[in-house]
């Protein structure tokens, strides 16, 4: 099988400079640009079987994106959504950074702030990873439109690595990755491809 980890397009967080995370921001007018051009090049150049995406708004508007160009539906699943980042939400980074100072050395098992921790993350992209993949036949090319963060932990759970390993795997907005998944070998062929929303 083949799959497409997605992220979302620019939200109106990035413009506002404030932690995101669980906070359900809208996606900006570039955003939705950007939303466009990925699901025009992922419909001229793939068959897709299943469109799966994180519940946040973000995230959705730009799987619709996705789901009008393939006229495949989507399947909202709220294990993709992003860091729950607890108190941090919506907040400007000075006032996070002051009343709630970063925490050095924190166990993976362990949250601050009413966050989750490392470990809950991680399980949470494990769960989510485990059941794409029991849903999904040999052949299909299944779409999985979520966050940053996420399609990091993603990679963690894909690739097997510790759960804190300092390994952060970048996405741009809109940045496609391609995961190609058979009996015999699993292979990365392409990592945040954003070459469709160049210019925009």
């Amino acid at each position: 099988m083949r799959l497409l980890i997605i992220r979302h397009g620019e939200s109106e967080a990035d413009l506002l400079d404030v932690h995101e995370g669980r906070a359900d921001f809208a996606l900006t007018e570039r955003g939705h640009r950007q939303a466009q051009a990925m699901a025009q090049y992922v419909a001229e150049n793939y068959y897709i079987d299943r469109i799966y995406a994180s519940t946040l708004t973000r995230a959705m508007q730009t799987a619709r994106h996705l789901s009008d160009a393939t006229c495949v539906p989507i399947r909202p699943e709220h294990d993709l959504m992003e860091f729950n980042n607890g108190l941090l939400a919506g907040l400007p980074h000075k006032e996070a950074a002051e009343k709630y100072p970063r925490v050095p050395d924190l166990p993976p098992d362990k949250s601050v702030y009413e966050q989750e921790s490392l470990v809950e993350f991680r399980d949470r992209a494990e769960r989510i990873l485990t059941k794409i993949l029991a849903e999904a036949s040999e052949n299909d090319t299944v779409a999985v439109v979520t966050h940053g963060g996420t399609i990091n932990q993603l990679y963690h759970a894909f690739l097997k690595l510790p759960v804190k390993d300092g390994m952060f795997f970048s996405t741009a907005d809109t940045g496609i990755h391609e995961w190609i998944i058979e009996p015999t070998e699993c292979r990365i062929t392409r990592a945040n491809d954003d070459e469709h929303a160049k210019g925009i």
